[in-house]
């Protein structure tokens, strides 16, 4: 073999060992696909769907008095800031403690809920796996709720906070019963569209999780939206204070925020990120059985 020759066999395979280097770094870097973000997800709603009535009712109970932060920290942010435009901004911002406390602790969160089994359900399609999501709902939902009622409750009855601090609750939670049904549902519906778009995203945000929590969560508070278990412990501290009565609370705020949460949730994230995924599904399940 001449010089020449093994110079270009030298310089081919050089160049095979890069492209594999290089491949292997585009591989590394690329960001997941629709088809990846949806098995992760799905596979979580899976294994939640399998934990226990007590696993899932503590954890619920632990998510939904954590909740009760995102009343408290906005609630002294408000109590000490001037009363400036400016301040409202800073105040939305501590609604986030909350979410990212129960977020990143993994702990149980309904609206959360509304993606992370409903992709298995579509996937699956049988009367058991919609039980099983019945049961999942049933369980986390009530816990969470009767978490704020103690918090709200604790919060109310105690001298815990500052007078000045109660009344920022006050202000705060009555924003969660000024507006009709209707406008209530519809804020709701955002509500659980951008929660449940932070479930979506943070299978592919790695470290940048907290940054993706608080940002969607800062924008539930900064528009006004509607979320039912963050809701709760302020409708429920209106409750407790005897400023509204427990009709009130059902009607004005739980019925028609959970109604918009999984309608949020559950059609414009769940259905519709499902649907861009399904075709390649039915692609790779035809490519498995050879057909």
């Amino acid at each position: 073999m001449s010089q020449d020759t093994r110079r270009q066999e030298d310089s081919k395979t050089h160049g095979a060992h890069t492209r594999e280097k290089d491949d292997a770094q585009v591989e590394k870097a690329h960001r997941p696909d629709a088809l990846i973000l949806h098995e992760i997800i799905r596979r979580e709603g899976e294994e939640e769907m399998r934990r226990t009535t007590l696993a899932l009712s503590l954890s619920g109970f632990a998510a939904g008095l954590t909740m009760g932060f995102s009343l408290i920290v906005p609630g002294v942010l408000k109590g000490h800031l001037p009363h400036e435009p400016w301040a409202d901004l800073v105040v939305s911002m501590g609604y986030s403690i909350g979410f990212l406390i129960v977020v990143l602790g993994r702990q149980q969160l309904f609206t959360e809920n509304t993606v992370t089994p409903i992709l298995p359900l579509l996937t699956e399609r049988t009367f058991g796996a919609l039980l099983r999501v019945v049961r999942l709902w049933t369980i986390v939902l009530v816990a969470n709720i009767l978490a704020t009622i103690v918090i709200a409750s604790v919060l109310a009855h105690t001298d815990a906070f500052k007078p000045e601090v109660r009344e920022a609750f006050a202000a705060i939670s009555r924003h969660t019963i000024e507006d009709p049904f209707w406008t209530t549902v519809i804020k709701a519906v955002f509500a659980g569209w951008l929660i449940a778009l932070m479930v979506w995203i943070l299978p592919a945000s790695g470290s940048a999780a907290p940054f993706i929590i608080i940002l969607m969560t800062w924008l539930v508070s900064m528009c006004g939206l509607a979320h039912i278990v963050a809701g709760s412990a302020d409708a429920y501290y209106l409750v407790a204070t005897g400023e509204i009565d427990i009709a009130k609370y059902v009607t004005g705020f739980f019925v028609p925020t959970l109604l918009g949460n999984v309608v949020g949730g559950v059609t414009l994230v769940s259905v519709l990120n499902y649907g861009q995924v399904a075709p390649d599904m039915e692609d790779q399940g035809r490519a498995g059985t050879g057909a």
